[in-house]
């Protein structure tokens, strides 16, 4: 069987394969399998690690229009638990390159930017290294803990400025794919990656 064919969990494939691919997947979910996902996203993270233990955690919003998983549902459970763990977004900069991150609460006012995402005005501005877990968006990953981005290479920036003890979490509504083909040493690899139906962690990262 060409490799194409094969389920995802079976295949290897290059980056620029696997963004169309993964892109027409979430596309043709329906909203509600999206938001049943992004429950189960929610359980798998606050099951699976110690979110109160943690002092920041930083927390991509999602562009509802693309089907990205809804971290709403985290955020709004943490808020819920009155957990001790701070809350952080980030906010894409005019340079179109580079993310600044700023601190988010249930009285935070946001606005929509021009790619649909929500982002804080009039908000603290948190310093990467505050940073004890990263939730990483994904359009795919690798059973090795590769991930595909949209390709503009924002996390991989923004990830290489944080602390070198701070979780690289992905969250995706999809299992992983079997080997990236064209990942490279220079990838910031993920420690652990929510899916719906488990988690997966990356010992050797």
């Amino acid at each position: 069987m060409p490799d194409s064919q094969k389920p995802a969990a079976q295949q290897s494939l290059t980056k620029a394969e696997l963004r169309p691919q993964m892109l027409a997947r979430r596309r043709a979910l329906l909203a509600d399998e999206v938001a049943r996902r992004s429950v189960a996203l929610r359980e798998q993270l606050m099951g699976d690690f110690p979110v109160a233990q943690w002092r920041w955690l930083h927390v991509f919003l999602p562009i509802a229009q693309q089907h990205e998983p809804d971290t709403w549902e985290m955020v709004r459970e943490i808020w819920r638990q009155l957990l001790p763990v701070q809350l952080a977004v980030p906010v894409v900069q005019p340079d179109g390159r580079t993310l600044r991150h700023f601190r988010l609460t249930p009285d935070t006012k946001l606005v929509t930017n021009r790619w649909g995402i929500s982002e804080p005005i009039d908000a603290p501005e948190i310093a990467p290294a505050a940073f004890d877990a990263v939730l990483v968006p994904l359009l795919a990953f690798d059973e090795q803990g590769h991930r595909v981005g949209y390709g503009k290479g924002f996390y991989d920036r923004f990830l290489s400025e944080c602390r070198p003890d701070a979780l690289r979490i992905g969250v995706s509504l999809e299992p992983p794919v079997f080997r990236i083909t064209d990942a490279w040493a220079g990838d910031v690899c993920l420690h652990a990656c929510l899916t719906p139906e488990r988690v997966w962690r990356f010992d050797d990262v």
